[in-house]
């Protein structure tokens, strides 16, 4: 299967409906988790048009390791409450970061990046899986109904892992 470009609604929840679509498409049927866990990057990054970097961290008990991404080369492995995704991971929840420059302890990956979205993802059990990580080089590129369009993505994601 080849992708087709689309052209995303800039309205929110028409864009997360077709996001989430688009990951089924691109996704689903796949055993694979590396796979999957590659094209849910590749669809997510090619979704927003101001994202610079799209990826996962997964956990692997003491730190998360870097998995599947869209993006300049970046950090192997983030301890857990460390940068945006470590802080996600050890909160258990959404992070939104308007301004990196302004995030205590932020890890800088790309130094053309400046605002982060990073949502964890959680297994069927509720335990900890890893995270789906965004960069953007603009200030203030995610919002809060970016953060609710992600968490439904991410539960998608899982879903399609089967975890």
């Amino acid at each position: 299967m080849s992708y087709i470009e689309i052209e995303y609604p800039a309205e929110k929840p028409a864009f997360y409906d077709l996001l989430n679509k688009q990951l089924l498409e691109y996704c689903g049927g796949e055993p694979d988790k590396t796979a999957v866990l590659a094209n849910a990057s590749a669809v997510i990054k090619a979704a927003f048009s101001g994202a610079n970097w799209a990826g996962f961290y997964l956990a692997d008990g003491e730190a998360l390791k870097l998995g599947p991404f869209q993006g300049r080369p970046a950090v192997s492995r983030i301890p857990k409450g460390k940068g945006v995704c470590g802080t996600a991971w050890q909160r258990g929840e959404s992070v939104v970061v308007e301004d990196v420059g302004c995030f205590e302890g932020h890890i800088a990956c790309d130094c053309s990046s400046r605002s982060e979205i990073v949502i964890p993802i959680f297994k069927s059990d509720g335990g900890f899986f890893g995270v789906l990580d965004m960069d953007s080089t603009e200030t203030a590129y995610f919002s809060d109904e970016d953060r609710a369009g992600l968490e439904d993505a991410a539960k998608t994601v899982a879903g399609l892992l089967e975890i």
